[in-house]
């Protein structure tokens, strides 16, 4: 037995759930520990079951009293009896979501088993060992729309897990460095002075790295009131992990709502945007949102190589040509542009709408965010953003043919002046 094999995800998975029985009985045990006893596995070279068994004890149990915990905990999870049941009682584990509740069976009629009057204990009392999906997996595939009161509350918890980090920029500052692009002549001509004018070493610089800021522009519609709250959960956590974040709302017309997120109770901050945003769950004009965006704020919030997230199902009421128009310009002045679509979740989605039609050529990502698992992917990819700007789609627009000039009139021979000789005057004192 080893820990690479033809089943080696299946046994990987197996290792890091037994982990987590191991936790949950008492066991000083987490999910990054279960992964280096799996490279240990794959060095030690193990033969049997007992060796297996050996090596675990030997990596995971650290305290006397918990061999035997463990020992139990193995034989049941590693080695279950045919009819799949046990007695170990499962339910004092902590987390009981990744299992179903124990199933007591009845004694059965064949063995007539009695209670025992010293225990209290049902030889006849088994519980069940099989293995439900885990509510906490279940909870991030399940869509935002299907959420119930305390999955919110369970979601905005998970959030709280994620780390964001857009990604850094090259300053035009300089700062010193050991093997830099370029070459600090100031710091070589002083160090050089100290040795009568010898250039001993040559002191490089490098370019300073700051932080991206995030910019987002978020679509609070009627067609999107299904997602709303868990978005703005979703950019709060945002605005509270990364301190160079500008937030805007749009339904008919643009609406900042940075201010309003500095509350740090994520619920005080949300009541506070819905009663600052006039025209929540109205209709949409994303075009004339972006208009609104470029021509008042880009110059304000832009630029330093911003990253800007928009998040909207893309159903429009404007005309396309201006989405089109505005959502260029708004590319060409951000470092990266990226359209969060709730809908892009759905297996039989396509973009058939005028304004995604419009839009989309002129995006750099179009992305879901229906659940907490494309949150996730999301993170992710901001984390890995590349430093060079990506190659846009937009091609320039053709400059339109100018009508040839007219050819002047053909002439028989060139005309000669055959008059006096012009003279010249100064415009002061008028001499020739």
């Amino acid at each position: 037995m080893t820990a690479v094999n033809d089943n080696g995800a299946h046994f990987l998975h197996n290792l890091l759930l037994f982990g987590r029985v191991l936790k949950g009985l008492g066991l000083d045990v987490h999910s990054g520990r279960m992964v280096d006893v799996a490279a240990a596995l794959d060095l030690v070279g193990i033969r049997s079951k007992r060796d297996f068994r050996s090596t675990l004890r030997t990596l995971l149990v650290h305290r006397q009293r918990d061999l035997s915990l463990f020992d139990e905990a193995f034989n049941v999870f590693w080695r279950p009896p045919k009819d799949r049941l046990s007695t170990l009682d499962l339910r004092s584990i902590g987390e009981q979501r990744r299992f179903r509740q124990p199933q007591l069976a009845p004694p059965s009629a064949e063995t007539g088993a009695q209670d025992d009057p010293d225990t209290g204990d049902s030889p006849g009392q088994h519980v069940d060992m099989t293995r439900t999906y885990s509510a906490r997996e279940v909870l991030r595939h399940k869509d935002f729309a299907e959420f119930t009161p305390q999955e919110v509350e369970s979601a905005v918890r998970m959030l709280e897990d994620l780390e964001w980090r857009v990604g850094s920029r090259k300053s035009r500052r300089w700062a010193a460095a050991g093997k830099g692009p370029a070459l600090d002549l100031r710091k070589a001509v002083r160090r050089s002075l100290r040795y009568g004018g010898e250039l001993l070493d040559l002191p490089r610089l490098e370019r300073k790295e700051k932080p991206r800021r995030l910019t987002l522009i978020c679509d609070v519609s009627g067609s999107m009131e299904r997602y709303t709250r868990m978005l703005l959960h979703f950019i709060h956590s945002l605005a509270d992990s990364w301190d160079r974040v500008e937030a805007f709302l749009f339904a008919t017309r643009l609406t900042r709502v940075t201010d309003r997120l500095a509350h740090r109770g994520v619920d005080d901050a949300i009541a506070e945007v819905a009663r600052t945003v006039p025209d929540w769950a109205g209709g949409t004009r994303i075009g004339d949102s972006i208009m609104a965006f470029n021509y008042l704020w880009s110059r304000r919030v832009l630029g330093w190589g911003s990253v800007v997230l928009i998040i909207s199902d893309g159903w429009d009421r404007g005309e396309p040509e201006v989405l089109g128009r505005e959502v260029a310009r708004l590319q060409r002045s951000c470092h990266r542009l990226i359209w969060l679509n709730p809908l892009l979740g759905s297996e039989t989605y396509e973009p058939l709408t005028r304004g995604m039609q419009a839009a989309l050529p002129f995006v750099d990502d179009h992305l879901p965010v229906h659940n907490l698992a494309s949150l996730h992917d999301l993170a992710e990819r901001l984390n890995r953003l590349p430093t060079h700007r990506p190659a846009r789609r937009q091609q320039p627009q053709a400059t339109p043919a100018l009508a040839p000039e007219p050819a002047p009139p053909p002439t028989s021979a060139p005309v000669r002046y055959t008059g006096p000789a012009p003279t010249f005057r100064h415009p002061l004192w008028g001499g020739e």
